[in-house]
């Protein structure tokens, strides 16, 4: 029961720190994690329909996983993955180029409405909202920020990826 209680106070804490910060980027990144469970989750939904809609139902599980690893870098790090994957993931560390992946995302999605409409116009919508968060972020010249979530609930925030090598070191220690 702690550990539950330690793992939701580190999520609402970073949660909320984040939105405190007024940056369009962390918007966009919060907006974007619930993305991903979405494009799981209606993305299998929407195989067992019958007909071409099949494609994008796959189409929006890809993305749904691209998106993971560009939302979540230290994933990149733990997994075993390709340098040419990895460096396709890192060319999105920025708000416009996050603006522009997340725009091409939503216009995959949008373009099924033209066989069926189905509920992966949900996952378009929030791509579409994603895209405008960086895109405001962008306009309004705010830094590039990632999330303060403090998963290793250690209190000290900060990036993700750091908090991954705090566990190497204690690890080695």
């Amino acid at each position: 029961m702690a550990l539950a209680d330690l793992a939701l106070s580190n999520i609402w804490g970073g949660l909320s720190s984040d939105f405190k910060k007024k940056n369009f980027s962390l918007y966009g990144q919060w907006i974007s994690i619930l993305t991903i469970f979405l494009c799981l989750a209606l993305g299998v939904a929407n195989i067992f329909h019958l007909g071409p809609i099949i494609v994008f139902s796959i189409i929006c599980i890809v993305q749904g996983l691209i998106v993971l690893f560009v939302e979540v870098p230290f994933l990149l790090k733990i997994c075993p993955l390709t340098d040419t994957f990895v460096n396709f993931v890192r060319k999105f560390d920025g708000n416009l180029p996050r603006c522009g992946f997340y725009l091409l995302n939503a216009v995959i999605q949008y373009l099924s409405l033209t066989l069926q409409a189905t509920s992966l116009l949900v996952v378009a919508i929030l791509f579409t909202i994603s895209s405008a968060c960086y895109a405001l972020a962008a306009l309004k010249h705010q830094e590039y920020l990632k999330s303060s979530l403090d998963v290793t609930g250690t209190g000290s925030g900060g990036a993700l990826e750091a908090q991954v090598g705090e566990h190497v070191v204690r690890n080695v220690l």
